[in-house]
């Protein structure tokens, strides 16, 4: 396979990744945006543990949902980055699948409730109990959610892993 076909693939794959996250956010948006979430698309950041692909397609697709969600600007920015941070340091720790996920779950859990609080004027609750529910919505999605999709995919690692772009 040539360095133009991988990149093609990988991109095609980031693709994917972005726009099977939008459709999960969107479908399931009653639970995705609000103080208290879960967001069953938070399950695809145990992806970076099959492929680097993962970084943007995650980081992308939490850009247009959040847009497409009618989040506010901060919650785009912030959030999105959240999101990217955890997909960066989640492919660095693919060697341990039960780490992957856990720094999107630090990152979210560090930043939303400042988004909620100061973006959306979320103040009935405390920054800490705000913490407390987005880390408990980020475990449900990454961690339950996650491994049962990781569970799968490990099955069928052949269908789903390719050579990286070098």
């Amino acid at each position: 396979m040539t360095r133009t076909n991988k990149t093609v693939k990988w991109l095609a794959k980031g693709a994917m990744i972005a726009a099977v996250y939008v459709v999960l956010t969107l479908v399931f948006a009653p639970i995705s945006f609000s103080a208290i979430q879960v967001r069953v698309a938070e399950a695809m950041t145990i992806l970076p543990l099959f492929t680097s692909a993962a970084i943007p397609g995650l980081f992308v697709g939490c850009v247009l949902a959040n847009l497409l969600g009618g989040a506010i600007v901060w919650d785009v920015v912030f959030g999105s980055l959240a999101t990217l941070i955890g997909a960066a340091l989640g492919y660095l720790l693919r060697k341990n699948r039960w780490l992957v996920p856990i720094p999107t779950i630090l990152a979210n859990t560090a930043i939303i409730p400042f988004v909620l609080r100061y973006g959306y004027g979320f103040t009935d609750l405390p920054l800490w109990l705000s913490a407390v529910y987005i880390f408990l919505g980020e475990v449900i999605g990454c961690y339950l959610l996650g491994e049962l999709l990781a569970t799968v995919l490990l099955r069928h690692k052949k269908l789903f892993v390719d050579p990286e772009p070098k």
